[in-house]
């Protein structure tokens, strides 16, 4: 296992099977497993091997379990309609509304221009704001980093929602979580299993951080 600190972001290296007993307690968990699909983007102009762990759905109730039993707060997994039944039942569904449509059967099947996010509230709580409604809106990143990847003002808007001090993303991929924890000012937890994808989520965590930096020193 590796572990870096880049500022009040901790990055682990490695299975967070074996890492997340370790942390104990905490505020927030937003994350996107893997959806037990054995997904490899052909699409974008960038081709990405296979996602880590993405063949068993397993992998991800389990730390899911883990999440609902040890966040304070609240959880947000991301998922698809197929990933219903192989979650625990959640409190909210909130529909993200893309600027564009995924890949599937083009003949037989709707362009999807969405995906889902399951919500789990736990004992602590509290909506940081206004009661949010359950669809967000959000262009689709190009996927510059990960061939899953999240953009940033999506991660900026449900950490919003938390009133949470410290969030953890099971499942980091290439940092965005962490990214924009950074520019919100919140404590940041991430573990990524590929050694590829922790390394540009260090980068791009420690150019977030030394932005922040620099705009603090400024005001």
């Amino acid at each position: 296992m590796r572990k870096e600190q880049i500022g009040n972001a901790t990055l682990y290296h490695g299975d967070c099977l074996e890492i997340l007993h370790s942390l104990g307690k905490l505020d927030v968990v937003i994350t996107d497993p893997p959806y037990g699909m054995n997904f490899v983007s052909n699409y974008c102009k960038n081709k990405y091997s296979k996602i880590e762990n993405d063949h068993n759905s397993d992998i991800a109730k389990n730390v899911i379990d883990w999440a609902i039993a040890n966040a304070k707060n609240a959880v947000y997994v991301f998922g698809r309609w197929e990933n219903i039944n192989d979650y625990p039942e959640p409190k909210s569904v909130i529909t993200w509304v893309k600027n564009n449509w995924s890949m599937g059967d083009l003949k037989h099947e709707h362009a999807r221009q969405t995906e889902l996010i399951f919500f789990y509230p736990c004992s602590e709580h509290s909506f940081l704001g206004k009661r949010p409604a359950d669809i967000v809106c959000a262009d689709k990143s190009g996927n510059e980093y990960h061939p899953t990847e999240k953009p940033e003002v999506l991660m900026r808007k449900i950490i919003g929602w938390t009133n949470g001090k410290v969030v953890l993303d099971p499942f980091m991929g290439s940092g965005t979580t962490g990214v924009a924890c950074i520019e919100l000012g919140r404590k940041f937890i991430g573990i990524e299993i590929s050694e590829k994808y922790f390394d540009i989520a260090c980068k791009r965590i420690e150019i977030a951080n030394a932005q922040g930096d620099l705009f603090r020193q400024a005001v």
